[in-house]
């Protein structure tokens, strides 16, 4: 299994294409997994998280042969929001008790699977046979408010702003349940249910691959070139039509491949550059002209939209220099939804599931 530790600062220059299968919304569903390096699950594992359904759930994703294998909760994985469930635990289930202990033991317990509660890993692909990379990732269940569900907060900007400030800037690999705001996110009803305080912190962060679910029929692909121009204001976006994902594997034996690497043609603008903490603390070390300008931006005045302390003068248009120094390889996101339900089941409609979806990326090579 892929070693998990604290995230150090890493900046290898060799890069090796690295292969993730991505699944999201199985609500007790298994399906036939493509090959791949890394299997990620962005939530929803089951339709009320009992312990039966997450023990076939997780032996399922057990028996996956991958390297690595991370997973987070949905707002319909119940019994792992232990504060939902103490609450509101007895509405369903038939009366039948669940203990959200030991239901969460199954994925904190489980001996090949990265259980992601809200919290930040650097992983490394050790296989001799593997790509041998290494990449950061930051995993989270939380969705906006949506009836009496799991792992919800209020589409309340303060609320918001405070569960995002935990993804730090090193992120490459950003695995949420529910999707940014008009990104991959209109419902069933044709309204985009994204949160905008998510959005704003890809913004910031800038990570190489969005993962989400949650809104089944938003499946599929995009890809966000941000605008990091000096006079632009914060969380502003290119606009980035010229990229169409049509489903190579739609109705045939293909995989449903995103391609984002070098040797495929339209690789990801995005070098996952990344800043010590004296850089951010001081600028003193920006090295070219873009990053000189950045320098200027008055970033220390007080308190702004930050993560892990760091701080902007809100007052300013461009108070987040501590997100631009250093950091302007970061200039497009791959946002992908991959739930596999094909509608709002078991809310609406019959059961039907799509692919996986396999993403190709060139990943800095460790050691």
């Amino acid at each position: 299994m892929a070693q998990s530790t604290a995230l150090p600062s890493v900046s290898p220059q060799q890069t090796r294409r690295t292969r993730f299968v991505c699944i999201s919304d199985t609500h007790n569903c298994t399906v036939n997994l493509p090959k791949g390096d890394v299997l990620i699950h962005c939530g929803d594992l089951t339709n009320q998280g009992s312990f039966s359904e997450l023990s076939k759930q997780v032996a399922w994703l057990e028996k996956a042969d991958f390297e690595c294998k991370l997973v987070i909760a949905g707002n319909h994985d119940l019994t792992l929001d232990t504060d939902f469930f103490e609450q509101y635990g007895n509405y369903f289930h038939n009366n039948t008790p669940q203990d959200p202990a030991e239901c969460q033991k199954l994925l904190t317990q489980s001996a090949s699977l990265t259980y992601l509660r809200h919290e930040s890993r650097t992983i490394k692909l050790t296989s001799p046979s593997g790509p041998r990379t290494t990449f950061n990732v930051f995993g989270s269940p939380y969705v906006p408010s949506c009836g009496k569900w799991a792992f919800q907060y209020e589409r309340v900007d303060a609320v918001a702003g405070r569960i995002w400030q935990d993804i730090p800037l090193d992120t490459d690999i950003l695995i949420t349940h529910g999707p940014a705001h008009l990104h991959r996110d209109e419902n069933r009803h044709r309204v985009a249910a994204g949160c905008e305080m998510l959005r704003q912190a890809m913004w910031r962060v800038r990570p190489r691959i969005a993962l989400c679910g949650h809104v089944h029929e938003a499946r599929g692909v995009e890809r966000v070139r941000w605008d990091l121009s000096s006079k632009s204001v914060r969380y502003k976006e290119l606009a980035n039509n010229d990229y169409q994902w049509e489903d190579p594997g739609a109705g045939n034996q293909k995989n449903s491949l995103v391609d984002l690497t070098r040797k495929g043609g339209n690789p990801l603008d995005n070098d996952g550059s990344r800043v010590s903490p004296p850089i951010l603390e001081t600028h003193k070390s920006a090295s070219d002209s873009e990053k000189a300008k950045v320098a200027t931006e008055d970033t220390t005045a007080q308190p702004g939209i930050g993560t892990r302390g760091l701080s902007g003068n809100p007052a300013s248009a461009r108070s987040d220099g501590a997100a631009l120094a250093g950091r302007l390889g970061r200039r497009e996101t791959c946002v992908v939804n991959c739930a596999l339900q094909a509608s709002s089941y078991p809310h609406a409609g019959p059961r039907r599931l799509h692919k996986p979806i396999v993403i190709d990326i060139d990943l800095p090579v460790w050691g």
